[in-house]
């Protein structure tokens, strides 16, 4: 019977060439805090083992090849080395001093008009756990936001494990299949169908269990790049349960679509079921799926926030901007409309559906 490498494996090292071994030593002991595990041979020291920070070192005097560079992630980089923000080891290692909690920046908002279609000529490509993604917003406005459509076409267990993003606003719409997902204190796994949607505040830990084979989902984040980082210590569900916990500022959201009511929408023609995310985000954001509703001459609207992007779910309808010729959109399509740019929605099918995600919410569209 063969061991799995994994069990016979005790500890891991990194080998750097340790000319100046002497002063590398001191450099890595008393400045940046590494302990000394092993030194040999005693009397004419060639290799010393250090460890500290979760990473373990072999410093070789004879070794060769680069000196290669190590990140540091400290509470405070500028108090590590009088503000300097990095440093270099006398064997030649550069050690970069960054925060271990950075900061949520946000890249200048670069407003744009963007149409993404389904056609034949639609780009998929492999993203984590084996998921495949369509860029909706290829041009990111400017690296603020981004939204995909995922896909996993065949059905079963989701390789995925507990994370979480580092994110000012993350939500996720179902719109074919289902899909079992598990979140940090929010009780046992549960079931997306198609219409259902959930908000993830920011750094909630979640996995997702499995799918239906066909799965999709549009999933619209900001910023369009963030970190997302495994927590390897919570197993899901947690035992704690408290459905009202904010995390940064939201509480999560589970809108189910089969219990949702539907009421007029901002413009007159339309109804819409409200995913409840304004009340949860403070403001921030507003999600609806929008539809149809009797007989109304289109009117014509602007907003003036960051995004107003619209997914067509089912139908089709035609977009007018002011100054240009309509475009006709149909399922599979999406679009964002720059702020103070007007537009109208016409030529609605009957079975048309929209999902809309605005930021910050929109209370009242100009008409």
């Amino acid at each position: 019977m063969i061991t799995p490498l994994s069990e016979q494996i005790e500890a891991a090292e990194i080998v750097l060439p340790g000319a100046e071994l002497d002063a590398s030593l001191r450099f890595f002991t008393e400045r940046l805090g590494f302990k000394v595990e092993a030194i040999f041979p005693a009397d004419a020291p060639a290799v010393a083992v250090i460890s500290g920070h979760g990473l373990r070192i072999r410093l070789e005097r004879d070794g060769t090849g680069a000196p290669g560079r190590l990140r540091l992630k400290c509470r405070d980089p500028a108090r590590v080395a009088d503000g300097a923000t990095s440093l270099t080891a006398p064997n030649g290692t550069r050690i970069d001093l960054v925060a271990a909690d950075p900061p949520l920046t946000l890249p200048p908002l670069r407003p744009s008009f963007v149409v993404s279609r389904m056609g034949d000529d639609a780009r998929w490509g492999v993203g984590r756990a084996g998921m495949r993604y369509r860029d909706l917003i290829p041009d990111r406005q400017g690296g603020r936001f981004i939204a995909s459509h995922i896909l996993i076409p065949e059905g079963g267990e989701v390789p995925d494990y507990v994370h979480f993003h580092k994110i000012r606003f993350q939500m996720i719409y179902c719109r074919k299949g289902w899909v079992r997902v598990v979140y940090e204190d929010q009780g046992p796994s549960f079931v997306m169908a198609a219409g259902d949607c959930v908000l993830q505040p920011p750094q909630i830990r979640h996995r997702v269990l499995e799918s239906s084979a066909g799965l999709e989902v549009i999933e619209i984040g900001c910023p369009a790049e963030h970190e997302t980082a495994a927590d390897s210590a919570l197993e899901l569900p947690n035992a704690k349960l408290n459905p009202a916990r904010r995390f940064d500022g939201q509480r999560f959201v589970r809108h189910v679509a089969s219990q949702a009511v539907w009421h007029p929408w901002r413009l007159p023609g339309f109804e819409c079921r409200d995913i409840g995310i304004s009340a949860a985000t403070d403001g921030l954001a507003d999600v609806h799926v929008v539809r149809p509703r009797g007989t109304s001459a289109p009117q014509s609207s602007q907003h003036n926030g960051e995004l107003q992007f619209m997914f067509v779910l089912d139908g089709s309808l035609s977009l007018h901007r002011d100054g240009h010729d309509a475009q006709a959109l149909a399922a599979g399509d999406a679009f964002v409309m720059p702020a103070g740019m007007r537009h109208t929605l016409a030529d609605c099918t009957a079975d048309l559906q929209l999902l809309e995600v605005t930021l910050p919410h929109q209370r009242d569209a100009e008409t």
